[in-house]
């Protein structure tokens, strides 16, 4: 199972056209956005089917910054909306595999540290996922690990310079943890 993973796009449509082209080249199997689209016109983007051979499952939560409450409805349209924040499972026994090779996910879109902190370290999730500070990291702890995909560039300390997106490979070849997640910089 692999996931992509996003956030922070502000409406910027040439970010979110290559983070889909990069998840689509990669071969996702599923989406998740951490929040922050801003506006309903760049959701529809991520809508490219959720057929086994040419799209993606797709989720997101909603960011402090998505004022206008259209982006539920239009996410919901061809996805799933986990409002202000959801979890999720991928590769359960749903799909065929063991319910122990499940990957347990919490999405929030980390306006709140606390909570980020909190869901990382109550035990019940393999990963966390989370945008709003604009800044990628993947950080192991206690068994679970905290993945921030980056976001648009914004001039404030810390801040990528470089809009960047994840990609978890849940499926990949040993790797586990934070060894599953790959960032890309992507060029707009």
């Amino acid at each position: 199972m692999r996931i992509g993973i996003v956030s922070d796009t502000h409406d910027d449509l040439a970010a979110v056209e290559a983070a889909v082209a990069l998840f689509e080249r990669e071969g996702v199997d599923a989406v998740v956005h951490c929040g922050d689209f801003v506006a309903p016109f760049s959701v529809t983007p991520f809508d490219v089917g959720d057929d086994s051979d040419d799209g993606f499952d797709f989720y997101a939560v909603r960011g402090n910054n998505d004022g206008e409450w259209a982006v539920q409805s239009t996410v919901e349209s061809f996805g799933t909306y986990l409002g202000e924040a959801g979890t999720l499972s991928f590769g359960d026994s749903d799909s065929g595999g063991d319910a122990g090779d499940a990957v347990d996910v919490a999405v929030t879109h980390g306006t709140s540290g606390i909570v980020v902190d909190a869901l990382v370290d109550c035990g019940d999730y393999d990963y966390v996922l989370h945008g709003h500070t604009h800044a990628h990291g993947v950080e192991e702890r206690g068994g679970a690990v905290r993945v921030n995909p980056g976001g648009l560039p914004i001039p404030v300390a810390g801040a990528d310079d470089a809009f960047r997106v994840a990609v978890l490979d849940a499926d990949a070849d040993g790797a586990t943890g934070a060894d599953a997640v790959t960032h890309h910089a992507l060029d707009l």
